[in-house]
């Protein structure tokens, strides 16, 4: 046996550590960076991230954390679903990838149909209907398609009865056996509301829904009637748990139509697939996935539904709200992160939406890049290859069970002001998300969630990325929302300037001192007023006040930023900015928090202080109307 110097074996058991160790640890480091003086608890609060849904990330996770026993996860396959749908998982053919295809012409999504079947696409999700592919031309569309082997999941709008009964005329015309069928009909009348708000021909669409799903259930085992689409309340802003919540009161109200319309409990159920959005929170999305299931099998549970069929089918789909029209090309990181969620969290089917997806409709590269994603995450990483992955973490499961709860209890509050169509109707879930998203867009002006390309670190001189507009998309209910869509309208701003005048609004840079003095702040105000399209101009080395002057005069710029540390902000950043305004500028600003300098500051000439979350949006917005940037 080694045996260690001090005599104690290589095996023995090292010394337990306790939380309160690590908390003392934990302050010593905040006391030493000079970020907090917290200690103990307060100090593990301090690195504790509030996320939405009153649910906060902690910096640190044990068995103390860990759920009660009355929220066991169970075992793959069996209920509450918590780890997975199937016993198996998807470990051994992988996850469903299904690729969208949104082209109206029948011939070119024929050949683009056919690209991703030859290059690993296992199922199809077609736009059909308004605006998109003609239902009559399915057939074209599907040609060469052999649709034993594929599942065909439709997106229909309005036109859900037509297109649905198209594609199984089409089975039946291919003679395609009707237990080899596999498609997802798509229609979902409560989507349709969300999407358009015109509740006068729901009822209408009920029906039609329901007549899909009673014709599929006797004579087509692999199809599903319907779609719980949970993405019109995703993309109008809504919170993890909201779109959860949302998701589960839809597919009540589809049970009790079902059920009401002569299909048993399990026969209804077996009618459904849900569909999710995946962002970039890779633990947010594996928890929502995991919850999802989890609170449908208790939904199932109380209708009296059997075991086997309580499983929810999953559709997951990477989140449009975090996909960016400048530099689209990091939305490849983002779907990737996306789909790496979607997949460990146990989604049945996952669509990586093309990076350009955006700007309109995608090209052939941009479809290659979103098939090979799920490709290379599925052979190289083997994600599909363990079943429930992230089960046992702490982390993951106290998210998971906290996800659950506020989810329950938002859907227990749809449910009792009468369902999701009342809920849509009323304003209770529109002004609930909407309450949601402006609270959202608060961080996401502050920079407090940042968007790579276009809050931070964007590229002013970055070539456009043009595409074929897309049809136009079902407007009239709740909003879509982006998260570049404030910054989007800043850069539209300079991109008009630029357009009219040959240059960008610009912002000089007054630097103060040698170049270890400014270059911090300089980095970082060039980085804000970039995110609004106003290129940064720094001319001269970081001398003093009247060589500032002198260059910003030179500089063609009309606005200015001190930058520098606060030790020569204190001694020479008022006079700078006087000598500045007596230069021209029309506003000054100031890199840094004034501190106790404010007022000397502001009586020598500085208009504005931009810092580590100030509202960008509100200064960048100042800063173009300033200037007279329409």
């Amino acid at each position: 046996m080694t045996v260690l110097p001090d005599g104690l074996p290589l095996a023995a058991e090292f010394p337990e550590a306790t939380r309160e160790q690590w908390q003392h640890l934990v302050g010593n480091v905040l006391r030493k960076s000079g970020a907090s003086d917290a200690s103990g608890v307060a100090a593990e609060e301090v690195l504790t991230t509030s996320l939405q849904d009153g649910i906060a990330a902690r910096p640190l996770y044990t068995d103390e954390d860990a759920p009660d026993a009355s929220t066991a996860a169970g075992f793959p396959g069996f209920p509450p679903f918590l780890r997975g749908g199937r016993p198996e998982g998807a470990a051994v053919t992988g996850w469903d990838v299904r690729q969208r295809h949104t082209h109206p012409d029948p011939e070119r999504t024929r050949e683009a149909v056919l690209a991703d079947l030859e290059n690993g696409v296992t199922s199809l999700w077609l736009a059909v209907g308004d605006g998109a592919l003609p239902v009559d031309a399915l057939p074209r569309a599907l040609e060469g398609v052999y649709l034993d082997l594929v599942t065909v999941a439709l997106d229909p709008g309005a036109d859900a009865a037509a297109a649905g009964a198209a594609l199984l005329a089409l089975y039946d015309a291919r003679e395609v056996p009707r237990h080899a069928a596999l498609a997802v009909l798509g229609a979902d009348p409560y989507g349709l509301l969300a999407r358009t708000g015109a509740a006068d021909a729901l009822e209408a669409q009920l029906a039609a829904a329901v007549d899909l799903a009673r014709r599929a259930s006797a004579d087509y085992p692999g199809v599903r009637a319907l779609s719980v689409d949970a993405l019109p309340y995703h993309e109008a802003g809504a919170s993890t748990a909201e779109e959860l919540g949302c998701s589960l009161a839809t597919g009540v109200g589809y049970l009790r139509a079902l059920t009401a319309g002569g299909l048993s409990v399990d026969a209804a159920l077996a009618q459904l697939e849900f569909r999710y959005a995946a962002t970039a929170d890779q633990f947010l999305n594996i928890a929502k996935l995991r919850a999802a299931r989890r609170r449908w099998a208790r939904v199932a549970q109380v209708c009296g539904a059997a075991e086997g069929t309580a499983a929810q089918r999953q559709h997951a789909v990477t989140s449009p709200v975090m996909m960016t029209r400048r530099d689209p090309w990091v939305n490849m990181l983002r779907t990737t992160v996306a789909t790496l969620g979607a997949g460990v969290g146990g989604a049945d089917a996952v669509t990586v939406l093309p990076f350009d997806s955006e700007l309109g409709l995608p090209d052939g590269f941009a479809r290659r890049i979103a098939r090979n994603t799920s490709a290379i995450l599925l052979e190289e990483s083997h994600l599909a290859r363990v079943i429930d992955p992230a089960g046992g973490s702490w982390y993951v499961e106290r998210l998971t069970d906290e996800v659950a709860e506020a989810a329950w209890a938002w859907f227990q509050e749809i449910e009792a002001a009468g369902g999701i169509a009342d809920g849509l109707t009323s304003g209770l879930v529109p002004d609930r998300i909407a309450a949601t998203w402006q609270r959202r867009s608060k961080d996401l002006a502050r920079r407090k969630e940042p968007i790579t390309g276009v809050s931070e670190f964007p590229l002013l001189d970055e070539r456009p990325v043009e595409r074929e507009a897309a049809p136009q998309r079902l407007t009239g209910g709740l909003p879509r929302v982006r998260r570049d869509e404030a910054y989007e309208t800043l850069r539209a701003r300079s991109d008009a300037h630029l357009a009219a005048s040959g240059e960008r609004p610009k912002v000089f840079l007054a630097t103060l001192g040698p170049a270890a003095a400014y270059t911090a702040r300089a980095t970082f105000a060039a980085n804000l007023f970039q995110a609004g399209g106003i290129a940064a101009v720094q001319e001269q080395a970081g001398t003093d006040a009247q060589a500032a002057a002198d260059a910003f005069a030179g500089s063609g710029a009309r606005i200015a930023c001190l930058c520098s540390t606060d030790q020569l902000y204190a001694e020479q950043a008022a006079d700078a900015a006087a000598r500045l305004k007596a230069a021209g500028a029309t506003r000054v600003y100031l890199a840094g928090r004034p501190g106790e300098r404010r007022e000397d500051y502001l009586q020598a000439g500085v208009d504005e202080f931009v810092f580590a979350g100030c509202d960008a949006v509100e200064v960048l917005t100042s800063a173009l109307n300033t200037m007279g940037i329409a």
